[in-house]
């Protein structure tokens, strides 16, 4: 039989080191209920669930996968109560990467196998070593390998002055190893200015052999790159201005499956990764390329001067679980306090802001705001971080659940006013958040302006509506500002100058600039600050700042708007 017209599923329970168990197999296929004993390639299949309990004693459960290689894998994992991680490994051991960590948010996961005897891998962190933890992995999709295609040549789309030299020519082996080393040397991508307000960008790829996609392109799409003919050089060019900032991932041999749109689009996280090429990986410490990210700053890119490494006497994190009475479902929320903080003073800045845990792991914000303290960019700010108990959670109650509005507004503050020791007054507030999380921003100002009298929006989801109308006749949040009576609130609003959609449909870009209008007709104190950017952690860290020295600085408006 075809080899990946069967799985077979066998488990490995590690009471010995990993390397050890790896290379060892059990008696026989773990049995699981309605699991099917073959697949036909390219289809969805029925759910092949692998549930079973993570024993302390070892910490560590294994499961094979006999797929061929190239096989597009996606699923879902849960743990019943602690944090644990799926990873994905070597049949000798070797880690090749992280599909789910244990911080309980994102579940779902997609990979190619590498190659034809793979492990999943689940493990225990220093939280859940104690106890036993029932798990589940469910697959709910596997596809057939991709087959080597002839690739159609789109060289002329060359932009970068270098590599149209470079096509002029029949290049020799010699040659196109000298290019992959030149440019090994330098970093990529490649940068050449054309004046002080613009460049030409190209990204590269080596080794795909059906394809490459860009995932974080300054198109705001997964653009494919082109082959330069005769060639194993892939690239994509761009003309962008000099104060870009983003972050990137390169996803050669993105699988072709069949499905809905959504299926064919997420399929990219499969192999999506850092570009091996570049010199500025995001994080530096990620556990491996796919959960990293590649940075590109041109020399005009805006200041971020609060981010990075502590420049101050650090505060502290209380770290609590939170369950919410309204809404009957745990998150936790974290509460920061700065170092020698004064309950007393009157200057006082609370920040809450959403998706908490992206806030504290992507980017530090607890550092941010040592660093500004510490500058004297702010007064003294205290701030809570609201997580969300998973994806779900967060795509049905930020955007326009009312329960969670009330919950904030009526659980978490009163707790977090109690834990600080002091009442913060609303034209001291501000909410903040970003996509989702900014339009939650602004929803729960607009509902609770006694709570709340300041906004820190970043690329926020104004495209949305609560019966998903997405025309341009109709911006929910923009329509209903126009409708309501103007309250006291004040705001900052940002978006990308990539954040630009399809011409049937709205986008983050034109729906920030439309609520900036209609707020400002209202005769609200309105800010937009666009950046050279994309939809991007990278871009926030630094907007985020620059909202609260716009709205609580020392001097407001210090930071440059360029």
């Amino acid at each position: 039989m075809n080899p990946f017209l069967s799985v077979v599923l066998m488990l490995s329970v590690l009471h010995a080191p990993a390397n050890e168990i790896l290379a060892a197999e059990t008696d026989a296929p773990l049995q699981v209920s309605a699991a099917p004993q073959s697949i036909k390639p390219g289809s969805r299949t029925e759910s092949m669930p692998w549930q079973d309990t993570l024993d302390p004693e070892g910490a560590v459960q294994q499961l094979r996968l006999e797929f061929a290689s190239g096989t597009y894998v996606a699923g879902k994992f849960s743990a019943a109560g602690d944090p644990l991680h799926l990873d994905l490994v070597s049949e000798t051991g070797v880690h090749i990467r992280r599909l789910v960590a244990a911080d309980g948010y994102v579940d779902e996961f997609h990979f190619v196998v590498p190659s034809e005897t793979t492990y999943l891998k689940v493990q225990a962190t220093a939280a859940a070593e104690d106890r036993k933890t029932d798990f589940r992995v469910e697959f709910t999709k596997v596809s057939q390998p991709l087959t080597e295609e002839e690739t159609t040549d789109l060289s002329t789309a060359l932009l970068s002055p270098a590599l149209r030299q470079l096509a002029a020519r029949s290049l020799t082996d010699s040659e196109i190893e000298e290019f992959w080393s030149a440019l090994e040397s330098k970093g990529t991508p490649l940068v050449e200015p054309l004046d002080d307000d613009a460049a030409i960008v190209t990204f590269f790829y080596r080794g795909a052999r059906s394809g490459v996609r860009i995932l974080g392109s300054p198109s705001a799409d997964h653009d494919p790159m082109f082959r330069l003919k005769g060639t194993d050089i892939w690239y994509r060019s761009y003309r962008l201005p000099a104060s870009t900032r983003l972050s990137y991932r390169l996803a050669p041999d993105v699988p072709d499956i069949p499905g809905t749109y959504w299926d064919r689009r997420v399929a990219i996280l499969a192999t999506a990764q850092s570009d091996p090429l570049n010199k500025s990986p995001w994080p530096k410490s990620a556990i491996d390329p796919y959960n990293q990210k590649s940075v590109v700053e041109l020399p005009g890119a805006p200041k971020q001067p609060f981010v990075g490494v502590q420049k101050a006497h650090c505060g502290t994190v209380d770290h609590l679980s939170f369950t919410s009475k309204t809404l009957k479902n745990t998150r936790n929320i974290s509460i920061y306090t700065p170092a020698d903080f004064d309950p007393n003073d009157p200057e006082t800045v609370l920040l809450v802001l959403f998706d908490g845990a992206a806030y504290q792991s992507v980017v530090s914000v607890p550092t941010i705001l040592d660093n500004m303290q510490a500058s004297e960019a702010l007064p003294q700010t205290a701030a809570v971080l609201i997580d969300n108990p998973d994806l779900d959670a967060r795509s049905r109650e930020l955007p326009g659940d009312s329960g969670f509005a009330e919950m904030v507004a009526n659980e978490i503050m009163p707790l977090v006013q109690e834990k600080l020791g002091t009442s913060i007054p609303r034209d001291r507030t501000v909410i903040a958040g970003s996509s989702f999380g900014g339009l939650a921003a602004t929803r729960l100002a607009l509902e609770f302006p006694t709570l709340f009298g300041n906004v820190v929006s970043m690329s926020g989801s104004y495209w949305w509506s609560p019966d998903s109308k997405s025309t341009n006749e109709w911006e929910y949040t923009a329509s209903r500002v126009a409708a309501l009576n103007a309250v006291d609130v004040r705001f900052f609003l940002s978006a990308g100058l990539f954040e630009t959609g399809r011409a049937d449909g709205l986008d983050i870009l034109q729906t920030n600039r439309h609520l900036k209008t209609v707020l400002a007709a209202k005769g609200y104190d309105v800010e937009l600050r666009e950046y050279a950017g994309a939809h991007d952690y990278l871009v926030w860290q630094g907007a985020l700042s620059d909202g609260l020295i716009s709205l609580f600085g020392i001097e407001r408006n210090s930071i440059p708007k360029d």
